[in-house]
């Protein structure tokens, strides 16, 4: 049995140093790995990424993260990405980990996703240049989350966790106005979370959406955005053999 702690969307910034460690160093006792689903910055600075950094480095258990478009914000997330590598975190953008849990191999492929809507409701690439493009970047993201899952699945991974800051399915976004949805997430997460195969989905973003969904395939999806699940983190099980 494998223990899935996962967070997303904390903002962490100078005045909030030292918020989460407490919780964070008791996660030994409950938990094989931390997973954070994007958003740990509230406008992507250096600055901020340090209080991340500090707040995870040389935590006990792996840390694999995402980023989100707050960590974005500042146009520095090539910055905020070191900051958080030199603290010991992976992070993914694209591609696959895998970390060793009690002798079991858990791949985790992570990807930050992008908006576009969802099935019956969703944007498609037609007219304009940047409509195209915006559409386009939503795909390329999947397609990336599709082949490091497909990756993870040939290296022999016993479980699978598809990690990503934007939500894959509707489901979690239950609470959010309607009118935003095209910009928390998208079904082409979902269909390359369907097509490659993964035990469970984490995502964050969508602050006043539910915690608990499911892809159209059965994979369960948990939006553990802070704000939603109100606690440092969240624990998931994961039956692998």
């Amino acid at each position: 049995m494998i223990r899935v702690a996962a967070v997303g969307d904390i903002h962490m910034g100078p005045d909030s140093q030292g918020l989460l460690r407490p919780a964070f160093e008791t996660l030994p006792d409950c938990a094989d790995l931390l997973l954070l689903a994007g958003d740990l910055t509230r406008h992507g600075t250096p600055e901020e990424a340090r209080v991340v950094a500090r707040e995870v480095r040389d935590l006990p258990v792996p840390v694999v993260a995402v980023l989100g478009n707050h960590d974005h914000h500042d146009e520095q997330p090539e910055k905020v990405t070191t900051l958080l590598q030199d603290a010991g975190v992976r992070v993914l953008e694209g591609e696959g980990t895998v970390v060793e849990c009690a002798g079991t191999r858990v791949g985790i492929a992570g990807t930050k996703g992008f908006g576009g809507g969802f099935v019956g409701r969703s944007a498609g690439e037609f007219g304009e240049p940047i409509m195209k493009e915006f559409v386009r970047t939503t795909r390329r993201s999947a397609d990336s989350l599709h082949a490091a899952l497909k990756e993870l699945s040939d290296e022999g991974c016993a479980a699978r966790v598809a990690l990503t800051h934007f939500s894959p399915v509707a489901d979690t976004l239950a609470g959010e106005p309607l009118e935003i949805h095209p910009f928390l997430g998208s079904y082409l997460l979902a269909e390359a979370i369907d097509t490659a195969g993964a035990d469970l989905a984490v995502h964050g973003h969508a602050h006043l959406g539910s915690e608990h969904g499911m892809t159209a395939g059965g994979v369960r999806v948990r939006n553990v955005a802070q704000p939603v699940i109100r606690r440092a983190f969240n624990v998931y099980r994961l039956g692998a053999a």
